[in-house]
């Protein structure tokens, strides 16, 4: 009986200091989770960084607790962003916007997304200003839009054209005795090409040349019609690097003036009529979408979904940095429930992943299309999974810098059979049944390669009847283009994989022409609310891994952790871009 009173009395004296910790969390948090009023004064400059992590859809918890244990990590939305431009080109008190940004972390078409809408500003008749100690190339081609372009006297402008740079295994594998075993279908499919070499493949070489080629022109032809440039000048000017210093920058008509903070800063007063004695009116972009000026206010009652799908594609539930099914399918079928609802725009931006569970999405995009309208409208990546999604929507938006494409199909499997037996281990199988069969610590056997090739085979055809059905295509004429191959947007469009090149309002104004409406505001999906379980889970001290490793690695030999850790976390074939590639 004493035992059960003292349980009894554990239990509950255990809950109560529970709860007393959990209200002691919500008073701290609620204490913290107090921000600064921001205050936005008459004669305003918006000030434009993109340093911080840029995704396409970017919602903050308002939840104060998310604030006091750092779960709203530094990052801004591009839709906000962008209205937030759309916003200050009407407001009073916004005279200008100035670009000062020491780098963009942000993809190619995300930048040149907030490049257009810089454009836009400008026929407001308001100034845009940029400055910089120091540009690197996407950050100038982002303030290569301004009406004047400055730098620091001892900076520099690093213009040199883009390249990109693959890390090759196979060596390290034959080192370390650790394998990739790797099944896939498309010549060109580079994603698992760095565990199969120990050198680029030819078929790779064209396709990165090519799509890179085809960016950079882009961006020429954009930094061309700013800074009143041939695309033959500037290509000079990146071939003998005549922009590396601030003298030859401004000889070529790169930049306008090398001058100090203080006096860009006097140049900003002036253009928006303040005296040099006053201090400057500044407001950040992300405290002028505090304001609310990150949204279009509407009370249409007609509305039109916007589905976020961004990240790689996973089998599960998904989150704000992965697509899973899950999430996406629940976004859908809310979004054809609510009879105000007209039309439906999927925002994708995704590498690809998991085949599994872009087919599940392919097939609720099947149903949904059945009773609205569907646009796609691709960001920086909709390759392989990411086109997967894409390709049955009654029309593709892309932007000219987004890569898409990568039709093709990998399965891939860790093999540590020669460290097992280089370390003195053996491993020994008993079995039922006599089929293929697969163990990390035996060679991959012929039987078994076979089962796997022909299930990647199997997807490989559902991947090209998805796209042949949904771009009106013979399957004949989808492989030629396919094969795993990545494109650009602008060769996308010539090649039948997108029907125009645009940004995600160009795409939502096109959902409201199929659906007959042109009085209507956005409704952004999905919704990611995370229980408290999981945000304990995601506490920075929980977190504290990735820095230790990038300290004790280094970041170089941190990121060929990634890259080997990642594959060796697949499950299921994969429909997925060479996501190893980075562009500098």
């Amino acid at each position: 009986m004493n035992f059960l009173r003292n349980l009894a009395a554990s239990i509950i004296g255990t809950l109560i200091a529970l709860g007393l910790i959990m209200m002691l969390f919500l008073v701290i948090a609620a204490t913290f989770g107090e921000t600064k009023k921001v205050t936005l004064k008459s004669n305003s400059v918006l000030e434009l960084k993109l340093e911080n992590i840029v995704k396409d859809y970017a919602p903050k918890s308002d939840d104060p607790l998310d604030e006091f244990l750092g779960l709203n990590d530094k990052k801004i939305g591009l839709n906000a962003i962008v209205n937030a431009i759309e916003n200050a080109k009407t407001d009073a008190k916004i005279k200008g916007i100035s670009i000062s940004t020491l780098g963009v972390n942000a993809g190619i078409a995300q930048t040149q997304a907030v490049r257009d809408k810089l454009l836009e500003f400008k026929e407001s008749g308001k100034f845009i200003y940029a400055y910089a100690d120091f540009y690197d190339q996407k950050s100038y081609y982002l303030s290569s839009v301004a009406d004047s372009v400055f730098v620091n006297p001892v900076g520099g402008i690093d213009f040199k054209g883009l390249s990109s740079e693959v890390l090759f295994y196979k060596d390290l594998q034959e080192k370390t005795g650790v394998k990739m075993e790797v099944i896939r279908h498309g010549k060109y499919k580079g994603a698992v090409e760095p565990f199969l070499y120990n050198e680029m493949s030819d078929n790779n070489r064209e396709q990165i040349t090519s799509f890179l080629k085809s960016i950079w022109n882009e961006m020429l032809v954009d930094i061309s019609n700013d800074r009143n440039k041939t695309i033959n000048e500037l290509n000079n000017i990146a071939d003998n690097l005549l922009a590396r210093t601030p003298k030859l920058a401004i000889e070529n008509n790169i930049i306008d003036a090398a001058i100090y903070e203080d006096e860009y800063v006097d140049k900003l007063k002036k253009a928006s009529e303040i005296s040099t004695d006053n201090n400057l009116n500044k407001i950040s972009i992300s405290d002028y979408i505090s304001k609310g000026k990150g949204r279009i206010l509407s009370t249409a009652p007609n509305k039109i979904a916007v589905i976020y799908a961004q990240g790689e594609i996973i089998y599960g539930k998904g989150d704000e940095d992965y697509i899973g099914q899950d999430l996406i399918i629940k976004a859908l079928k809310k979004a054809r429930k609510d009879k105000n609802v007209k039309a439906i725009v999927l925002r994708v931006n995704s590498p690809g992943g998991s085949a599994l569970a872009s087919e599940l999405i392919w097939r609720e995009l099947e149903l949904s299309k059945e009773k609205l309208p569907i646009v796609v409208s691709m960001g920086n990546l909709a390759a392989s999974g990411g086109y997967y999604i894409s390709c049955n929507a009654d029309r593709i938006f892309a932007e000219p810098t987004t890569i898409t494409g990568s039709i093709g199909v990998f399965g891939i499997l860790p093999n540590f059979s020669k460290l097992a037996k280089n370390i003195g281990i053996n491993a020994e199988q008993v079995s039922t049944n006599t089929g293929a069969n697969y163990s990390v610590f035996e060679p991959m056997t012929n039987e078994f390669r076979l089962v796997t090739a022909e299930g990647v085979e199997n997807i490989y055809n559902i991947f090209l009847e998805r796209v042949a059905k949904g771009r009106n295509m013979s399957i004949q004429a989808v492989d030629s283009i396919a094969q795993g191959r990545v494109w650009s947007g602008t060769e996308a469009l010539s090649k039948g994989l997108v029907d125009e090149l645009g940004n995600l309002n160009d795409a939502i104004l096109y959902a409201a022409e199929l659906a007959e409406i042109t009085d209507y505001k956005t409704r952004n999906y999905p919704s990611y609310k995370v229980n408290l379980e999981d945000k304990l889970s995601s506490l920075p001290f929980m977190k504290s891994t990735e820095k230790v490793l990038t300290k004790e690695l280094g970041v170089a030999n941190y990121k060929i952790y990634q890259t080997v850790k990642q594959f060796t976390k697949l499950k299921g074939i994969q429909t997925r871009m060479p996501f190893i590639i980075t562009i500098n």
